[in-house]
């Protein structure tokens, strides 16, 4: 489905971002995840690793962000029906972000217990002390720690940009259909190619 702007045939100018108010936030780039996609991954890491480089130029600020849980997931509550999925896999104890990203010192680590990365953390209360109020957001899987996440970012009024070339979920149908509908009503829907010259 199109947006508004494409059925017309128009193509909507990419508003301008201000570096030092801005943030890339990189959702689920973890090994645990990326091992359940072997095919894509590769693709995904070296068009995240070009975002992540040209925002460092950009001095834009990155923020990583990992789902985690403790041995025994104390964590996951009996109600969660996500949580016992992930409990049963038994995944996301002990893995760590994808070195291929090149996650540097200065670039802070989230841990989540949710798929949320701002559920339970101390993300949003980061990004304002910072006066960060425009944010990328790219992640693993669509359906769920991006669609969380632009959700509540949305509510929570930062200016959102969403960079599709770097998101991906294994049903391409709801994924593409989420960058029509949902993501492109509260961000500013990217290729990778434009996320590019906006941060050149």
């Amino acid at each position: 489905m199109k947006s508004a702007a494409e059925a017309h045939g128009m193509k909507m100018p990419i508003p301008a971002i201000v570096p030092a108010q801005t943030a890339l936030v990189v959702m689920h780039y973890q090994t645990d995840i990326l091992a359940l996609f072997p095919s894509v991954a590769p693709t995904l890491l070296a068009n995240t690793r070009k975002l992540c480089d040209a925002a460092r130029a950009k001095c834009v600020s990155i923020y990583f962000a990992k789902i985690h849980f403790s041995p025994g997931y104390p964590e996951v509550s009996p109600l969660n029906r996500n949580g016992q999925g992930i409990k049963q896999l038994g995944l996301f104890i002990d893995d760590r972000i994808a070195p291929e990203l090149g996650q540097q010192a200065t670039e802070p680590l989230i841990v989540a217990h949710r798929a949320s990365v701002f559920f339970g953390t101390d993300l949003q209360v980061r990004l304002r002390a910072q006066g960060i109020d425009t944010l990328l957001m790219v992640g693993i899987a669509s359906t769920g720690v991006v669609l969380s996440s632009v959700a509540y970012a949305s509510d929570a009024d930062f200016r959102l940009f969403t960079v599709k070339d770097c998101c991906y979920d294994p049903d391409q149908v709801v994924h593409d259909h989420l960058f029509s509908t949902a993501f492109d009503s509260r961000t500013t829907v990217l290729s990778l190619a434009d996320a590019l010259l906006l941060l050149a």
